[in-house]
């Protein structure tokens, strides 16, 4: 069953815990294995005005509103310490077995704020919580508790998990306190917490090591949160590892092992209990330099982003994983519960810590935060209010949390995503900054003197200008997103002698002086993903951001409209409006990520003039295919055939031959296959090459378009696509107009 409808439903520590967590504050830290690139702190990046900026405010806002007394209310009562405050309603409510997560949620998103703005309100609530936690867990031993437990229910929950009985999640809620308490010594430097936060640790330590390896693996068949994330991360701040030991306690083998095997055994399993058990994975390789935990976290990243992912970067129907590639079929107003992109951004952002050269990871965290998560809150109210699904059914609308009355998990990641925009936008390695995001910023680049400031409005405009405050050298990577085409640079004007490739980082590497400016255009183009199990039904995005039919009080009762892609008319006042005509009549599309009170869709059948032209198929026989470049059969490919093992360096072509054509300027469609996001360049005659983008199509065997212009000479001609930074995707054929 999923948490709401089981919401319905339903001795032997140390004393000397304290002194101990002060011998592990003094211990020098270990260093993590296997990580090439570094976040800048918090209080290193400064939103300037943007909807994202906007969002921040409204959260801050509920940060300053709510009461923590109520939320500490059932902390108090579980140990019999007096509270009058009133109780909290939804999922913190007395009676519910999850209670008490919140708080931990809380304490993370003070901590950010506090960091990211050093408004001390937000240290002091911090502060309170954590004083007011300890002397909860103080009062446990009096209570019949062990000592170092701390939670908002009896320690009996436990007793229940470890004989079998049904209890909802406490190692799920214990998490959310040990990650708050973990936030709140490492972002806001509040030393207390790591005491209280290490007597949870050795409590935890305690309660695992009773238990046989077959009966810990019991116990985690029940949704336990990210326990060996945050075990791991503690062994990586005090270097104690009794914390990395009892973090793999936690390594759940009914899920690890056939990921470690790259099997996508997914399907039927609920899917925000499983992505941070991969979390905790990539953070285990961390800690540990065990490859298998890198290998699991990247087979899960693959397989979740290519088989089990929406258009705008969620997963899961009804909370749960589905059959691999079911997305039309897996249409509700259950889909993409926000929890999970929360947890897949935090994944994928330790992904790149560990390989930075995989900008794809990158294009995945742009496209769930702009159509997921900065979407995910209503910006009608003062308090930031979010949503728990993201309905994706042809008339849905989405619904959201409350002041008190809700706290379901995803109002707590809520508080957690809203207030740490600034933490992804720049990483670093030694002198190499990572531009990763184009997002209005300053970023102070801690002791060296420098400043980066990013002017954009991006999304609306697909552009963005970098001015260099400071002197010094920096190797510039800036993302070229796999979905752009004709992408270019200027530095003070002049473009650098740099390569500008979709789905790679441009490097700038030189000594730069006050005042140097970088230009970056992003030219964005319409595009029609496909859904993986239906070719007929597609999305519609303009670069990286989602578009939606707007259909006001319209409940289409989840029948797809049929949209007529060749009738789509930009609104030249604004470059994310567009207006086209569907069954259901003329229709306007808007950014997902703006659409609020309003019923949707997403989704469309797909229909539209296929471009006029000579058609050429890849397999034909007169085509030229060079080095690894091969044929292999596709259902879904116009021929029955697709050539693949194109690119990944200019020895691996597709070569076109005998094309003919007029004189002059020609627009050339290609129609490929790809899972993934990738880019092709594709030239005419031996001449210039054009690099495109080619966004993931919906699968290996469903077909997509992109379109290039090329300049042919009269009769014929040989046009050539490859790609040598990478591999390009499954060519089916190409259209000359």
């Amino acid at each position: 069953m999923n948490r709401r409808t089981m919401l319905k439903a339903v001795g032997a520590v140390s004393a000397g815990v304290a002194l101990a967590s002060k011998a592990e504050a003094a211990t020098a830290a270990p260093t993590p294995v296997g990580v090439s690139a570094y976040p800048f702190p918090l209080s290193a990046v400064r939103l300037l005005a943007s909807p994202f900026l906007d969002n921040m405010n409204r959260t801050l806002a509920y940060f300053r509103f709510v009461d923590p007394d109520r939320l500490l209310h059932m902390f108090r009562i579980n140990v019999g310490l007096p509270s009058s405050a009133q109780p909290c309603g939804g999922w913190e409510s007395p009676n519910t077995e999850l209670r008490g997560h919140s708080t931990g949620h809380l304490m993370s998103g003070l901590a950010q704020a506090y960091a990211n703005t050093g408004d001390t309100t937000y240290k002091s609530k911090g502060d309170y919580l954590v004083s007011s936690l300890a002397a909860c867990q103080s009062a446990s031993p009096n209570a019949g508790f062990h000592a170092g437990y701390l939670s908002a229910y009896p320690e009996s929950f436990f007793d229940r998990l470890e004989s079998g009985q049904q209890v909802w999640a406490p190692y799920y809620t214990l998490h959310k306190i040990m990650a708050g308490l973990l936030d709140q010594y490492t972002l806001a430097g509040n030393s207390q917490a790591l005491t209280v936060l290490t007597g949870m640790a050795g409590w935890v330590k305690w309660r695992t090591d009773r238990l046989s390896q077959a009966q810990m693996q019991a116990v985690l068949d029940t949704e336990f949160g990210g326990m060996p994330e945050v075990l791991a991360n503690l062994y990586l701040v005090t270097g104690n590892r009794d914390h990395l030991t009892t973090a793999q306690r936690f390594d759940h083998a009914r899920i690890l092992d056939p990921l470690a095997a790259n099997q996508d055994r997914l399907a039927g399993f609920h899917a925000n209990t499983q992505i941070p058990k991969i979390i905790g994975a990539i953070r285990e390789y961390h800690a540990s330099g065990t490859t298998r935990y890198r290998d699991i976290a990247d087979n899960f990243w693959r397989i979740v982003t290519a088989h089990h992912s929406y258009v705008i970067g969620g997963n899961s129907n009804g909370e749960y994983f589905q059959t691999p590639d079911a997305v039309a079929s897996q249409l509700s107003d259950t889909t993409c519960e926000v929890c999970n992109t929360y947890n897949m951004l935090k994944l994928t952002r330790q992904l790149f810590f560990t390989d930075p050269t995989r900008a794809e990871l990158m294009d995945y965290y742009e496209l769930a935060l702009l159509n997921q998560i900065l979407g995910e809150q209503d910006p009608t109210s003062a308090h930031g209010f979010v949503t728990y699904y993201t309905p994706l059914r042809a008339g849905g609308i989405k619904t959201y949390s409350n002041d008190y009355g809700d706290f379901t998990c995803d109002h707590g990641t809520g508080m957690e995503s809203q207030t740490k925009f600034a933490d992804s936008i720049y990483f670093y390695a030694g002198e190499t900054l990572y531009v990763n995001l184009f997002t209005a910023s300053v970023l102070t680049w801690p002791g060296r003197a420098i400043t980066v400031k990013q002017d954009t409005t991006f999304p609306s405009a697909s552009s963005t200008r970098l001015t260099i405050g400071g002197s010094g050298h920096i190797a510039l990577k800036i993302r070229i997103p796999s979905w752009t085409s004709g992408a270019t640079i200027r530095v003070n004007g002049a473009p650098p002698s740099v390569a500008v490739t979709p789905g790679t980082y441009a490097t700038i590497d030189r000594t730069w002086a006050d005042g140097d400016v970088v230009d970056v255009s992003l030219p964005a183009s319409l595009s029609f993903p496909r859904a993986n199990d239906n070719s007929g039904v597609g999305a519609v995005k303009y670069g990286p951001v989602v578009l939606a039919g707007q259909y006001g009080t319209t409940d289409l009762g989840g029948v797809l409209p049929t949209l007529r892609t060749d009738t789509l008319v930009q609104d030249s006042a604004n470059p994310l409006r567009f207006t086209a005509t569907a069954s259901t009549g003329s229709v306007s599309l808007l950014p997902f990520h703006q659409t609020h009170h309003t019923r949707y869709t997403v989704y469309w059948k797909i229909a539209g003039a296929p471009p006029q032209g000579n058609s050429y198929e890849a397999e034909a026989g007169g085509n030229t295919l060079g080095g690894q470049a091969a044929v292999r059969s596709s259902s879904g490919a116009s021929g029955g055939a697709l050539v693949g093992y194109v690119g990944n360096g200019t020895a691996n072509y597709l070569r076109f031959n005998n094309v003919t054509a007029t004189a002059g300027a020609h627009r050339i469609t290609v129609y490929y296959a790809s899972g993934e996001d990738r880019s092709i360049a594709i030239s005419a005659n031996g001449g210039a090459a054009t690099t495109v983008g080619t966004p993931n199509s919906g699968g290996w065997d469903t077909v997509g378009s992109v379109t290039a212009t090329l300049t042919l000479v009269a009769g014929a001609n040989t046009i050539l696509i490859t790609n040598a930074g990478g591999w390009a995707p499954d060519i089916d054929r190409i259209v000359v107009s």
